[in-house]
């Protein structure tokens, strides 16, 4: 295992958090706020730390092994969450180092929960910079899901070699597609941004909310959320850059080349649109006909929370928890299923989904017809021989880290709903759950225990869970 190396790209991406700290320390020098020192601190000790790492640690060799990189994005994102937690420890606001660090971790995985509150009252800086996070985060974790997982045989990404290897014909280095990655992605933010400001949000607002709603965070500059503006054009926008973010940005390069077939006839986008309409009807009928609302309100309401949950954003314009238990039912398997695989959304991923319909179809076409050949497709092409193991083996592994998980908060002192749902929404990647922890409510009351607990949930679950416990393994630390 080249731990050099490993060292050393841990500190080039710690310089480049350095350098992206210097964004908020100039928002609060250009509003007169003296937060900025705050920030000059940080970066003064993240360059510190970062540009040692990389000193130290150069070397003429940068071959790396599967292990090397499996402990390098898990090493990579646990050092970006600690140095991005100190501007929230040195703070003003005098944030004790474990909501620090929750704040960080839930920003940099784009989960979205939050333990701080008065929004209204941080300074400018602390309020850009959890955007920030997650606009960061979100990029990540679709180069991530690009150019690394599918050769790391994580969770069933395999199965998107083929589809990564035919655009690399045109575009056969990492760094060049990363590029472009990036372009798209910021060109997707700023048009947001511009449509919130013409619906009515400040122009600091703005910014804020098209990066925490292109990476389906979710955080905000308001406690109240998107609610707080009450205005449905506004949440026509984020439900369309919400849906935008959650579909897998491979299909967005293939339409920059003018290919637009690909993004329509994608299984995993037709289930992931398919299963959002059904849910919203679903929804907003149960809203109309049980609950006093107006048909147009059930839309409205229904559309956005579906979408919300769905895509792990955990925006909100009403406490759908107070709906009843067919609503929180429905909105709590939907946060499970989450968005589409190289996208920035969360959850077990559209795709798994896909292919597990199709592993049943075969067994029971097997058992109807013994003799029969059948085979298991996905967009038109074989499913590898081994993707369905690795895939049933994630939702083997999604299901015990729920469970362990709900387990250690019930020891805190969580109630069996706060455990399962914080369990649940932490692994998911999705924001918030029920109970003191849901729409209406957050996560400082929380104990601190329950809270480290959920640090390392939010961290498995961004690192489609695999990735984290393959380092648990004897295996891996053998010769």
């Amino acid at each position: 295992m080249n731990i050099k190396n490993i060292l050393f790209f841990n500190g080039i991406v710690i310089i480049t958090l350095a350098q992206i700290m210097i964004l908020p320390m100039l928002v609060d020098l250009y509003l007169g706020q003296e937060e900025w020192k705050v920030f000059f601190i940080s970066f003064v000790i993240t360059s510190f730390f970062g540009g040692s790492l990389t000193l130290i640690n150069n070397s003429r060799s940068f071959v790396m092994s599967s292990r090397d990189i499996f402990l390098l994005i898990v090493s990579s994102w646990i050092s970006v969450s600690i140095f991005a937690s100190l501007p929230f420890h040195f703070s003003t606001m005098n944030i004790p180092f474990t909501d620090s660090f929750f704040e960080s971790i839930s920003g940099i995985t784009t989960t979205g929960s939050t333990v701080l509150l008065n929004l209204h009252e941080l300074p400018s800086s602390l309020l850009i910079w959890r955007s920030l996070l997650q606009w960061m985060g979100g990029l990540a974790i679709i180069i991530s899901a690009i150019s690394v997982l599918p050769y790391l045989n994580v969770g069933g990404m395999q199965l998107f070699r083929s589809e990564i290897s035919d655009h690399h014909n045109t575009m056969p280095r990492i760094e060049k597609l990363a590029l472009i990655i990036f372009m798209l992605y910021s060109a997707l933010t700023m048009i947001c941004a511009v449509l919130y400001i013409l619906a009515g949000m400040s122009v600091f607002d703005g910014v804020s909310y098209a990066m925490t709603t292109i990476s389906t965070g979710g955080f905000s500059t308001h406690d109240e959320s998107l609610s707080y503006f009450n205005s449905a054009f506004i949440e026509l926008i984020a439900i369309a850059f919400m849906i935008i973010g959650s579909l897998p940005f491979v299909l967005y390069l293939k339409i920059i080349k003018g290919n637009t077939k690909p993004l329509f006839r994608d299984e995993q986008v037709q289930w992931f649109i398919s299963i959002i309409i059904l849910s919203i009807i679903t929804l907003s009928s149960y809203l109309w006909l049980y609950k006093e609302f107006s048909a147009l309100q059930s839309i409205r309401y229904a559309s956005f929370s579906v979408v919300s949950m769905t895509t792990g954003t955990s925006f909100s314009v009403a406490h759908f928890d107070v709906w009843g238990s067919f609503s929180t039912s429905l909105l709590f398997f939907l946060m499970l299923i989450g968005g589409c695989a190289g996208s920035t959304a969360c959850g077990i991923k559209m795709f798994r989904f896909k292919v597990l319909y199709e592993i049943i179809a075969i067994q029971t076409k097997r058992l109807l017809y013994p003799n029969g050949i059948f085979r298991a497709d996905f967009n038109g092409k074989p499913i590898p021989a081994d993707v369905p193991f690795s895939i049933m083996s994630f939702f083997f592994l999604y299901a015990l880290c729920c469970v362990i998980i709900a387990l250690m908060l019930s020891l805190t002192g969580l109630n069996f709903e706060e455990s399962i749902s914080a369990a649940v929404t932490s692994v998911s990647n999705s924001g918030f759950g029920f109970g003191q922890i849901g729409p209406g409510g957050h996560f400082q009351a929380i104990p601190e225990a329950a809270k480290w607990v959920l640090c390392a949930g939010m961290l498995i679950g961004r690192l489609e869970i695999v990735t984290v416990m393959v380092l648990f393994t004897p295996y891996f630390w053998r010769r």
